[in-house]
């Protein structure tokens, strides 16, 4: 019997989807009212706008609707749909406005398999490993919700990880009762090191360490963790250890992926989760989780997953077969054209190249980092080196609280944000949507400020 899915539960009593399909074309060759709604250079619908050039960063940022008068160093907070993002997105809504039922069912299961395909090439591995879902937050509180963790094993942390991890844990262990500690990986973030960092959460490791939850980029301070690294210096103490004792890496990694150059599959975790509406500047309320598929089996999904094997199952009153990330991707009704514009997300940053997107974020940074240690004072937070910092930088001005500072650089047209931590910092984020010019704009900023 072939297996039973919602697109043929859909299909059964579906109208013929033809016409529906003919009205995405349209929308796809510029029928659509491309013109209207234009908010400046590069806004989507401004078919003034010129072709698209992923080796020319002007260019690159004239895919953005952006305000031009606004140096955007806040973007990556949640970010703005580059033109082929917005453009999926709005073809995807039309062809649900107008005939929902037809569209979903001719579209859904291509549209997930796209998506899926094209993270899979960003991200290294196979489209099976990625599970779809709406936030960084949303995929940490499913998959450490979820990850099989015995009485007598425990979960390894840090002092230096988000909200979403921190409470993610907190709530599985209110639940159940799971044991769960944190470390301190480094005392001035400014001047951490790779092997204090490793050597600390090494230190930690006990022989219930079950899980070791990390976090790629810290967003309270912009030190990177040398996750590499600190896979390696975990394997070994895996060696030896039963498949269901052995370490797994886990990853909240938001904060990289978008402006980092390595391919998660190369990073050494069994475990990655990120929002891409950040540094990948995908469609908002979007986010994966990647397995790897060796680990994928010792996560029990919390969600039913709307996918054809999980129907068939169900339809034959068999039990769930191990998760892998179709499996994990949480079932129901979702924001679909959203969904489904995030494999442009990913093809437009293979367009522009890994390497050269990373290359571009790491120069503004160590350009505002080196600026901002010349600058009578204020105090760099992020490190100096490249290997421990990737796009954010955190810095504070002596005698003035972070908000002012925000404050006032907005008024000078700067974007920026204020660190969601107790002890805050003032955060930039140089990205593909800034200029060399502007991170020099707003160290001149700084400087003023601090002369006050």
């Amino acid at each position: 019997m072939a297996a039973l899915s919602r697109r043929s539960f859909l299909a059964r009593s579906s109208v013929a989807a033809g016409g529906v399909m003919a009205l995405g074309a349209a929308a796809c060759s510029g029928d659509d009212g491309d013109g209207d709604g234009a908010t400046g250079d590069g806004a989507v619908g401004d078919t003034s706008a010129q072709a698209f050039d992923p080796t020319d960063w002007a260019s690159v940022r004239d895919q953005f609707p952006l305000d031009p008068e606004v140096a955007h160093f806040a973007a990556f907070v949640l970010a703005a749909h580059p033109r082929p993002v917005a453009e999926a997105v709005e073809r995807h809504r039309a062809g649900l406005d107008a005939d929902t039922h037809a569209y979903l069912a001719s579209t859904e299961q291509d549209a997930d398999a796209a998506v899926r395909d094209a993270a899979a090439e960003y991200l290294g591995g196979t489209p099976a490993e990625v599970g779809l879902t709406d936030s960084t937050t949303m995929g940490l509180g499913l998959l450490y919700g979820g990850l099989r963790v015995r009485p007598d094993q425990e979960v390894l942390t840090t002092e230096h990880d988000f909200f979403s991890t921190h409470q993610a844990w907190a709530l599985r262990s209110a639940a159940s009762g799971t044991a769960v500690r944190r470390v301190r990986l480094y005392d001035d973030p400014a001047a951490a090191t790779v092997d204090e960092i490793v050597g600390r959460l090494v230190a930690g490791v006990t022989p219930a360490t079950r899980v070791v939850a990390i976090t790629w980029v810290h967003s309270g301070t912009g030190v990177k963790l040398p996750v590499r690294a600190i896979a390696d210096a975990l394997a070994p103490l895996s060696d030896g250890r039963s498949p269901d004792d052995a370490i797994l890496l886990c990853v909240d990694g938001v904060h990289g992926l978008g402006a980092e150059a390595t391919p998660v599959s190369d990073l050494g975790c069994d475990f990655l989760v990120a929002g891409t509406h950040k540094w990948l500047f995908g469609p908002r309320g979007t986010g994966i989780v990647w397995g790897r598929a060796s680990a994928w089996p010792v996560v029990s999904p919390a969600v039913p997953a709307f996918e054809p094997s999980s129907f068939g199952e169900w339809s034959a009153g068999l039990p769930p077969a191990p998760t892998d990330g179709l499996r994990f991707t949480p079932g129901g009704y979702h924001s679909f054209e959203h969904r489904w514009a995030l494999a442009e997300a990913f093809r437009f940053h293979l367009d522009i190249g890994r390497d050269q997107v990373a290359a571009r974020t790491a120069a503004q940074a160590t350009r505002l980092k080196a600026g901002l240690a010349e600058t009578a004072g204020v105090r760099r937070v992020t490190p100096a080196a490249e290997e421990l910092s990737a796009g954010i930088v955190c810095f504070d001005v002596d005698g003035q609280d972070p908000p002012a500072v925000v404050a006032a650089l907005a008024g000078q047209g700067i974007a920026t944000s204020v660190t969601p931590y107790a002890d805050a910092h003032v955060r930039a984020g140089p990205s593909i949507v800034t200029t060399p010019v502007q991170v020099d704009a707003l160290v001149a900023a700084v400087a003023a400020i601090a002369r006050r």
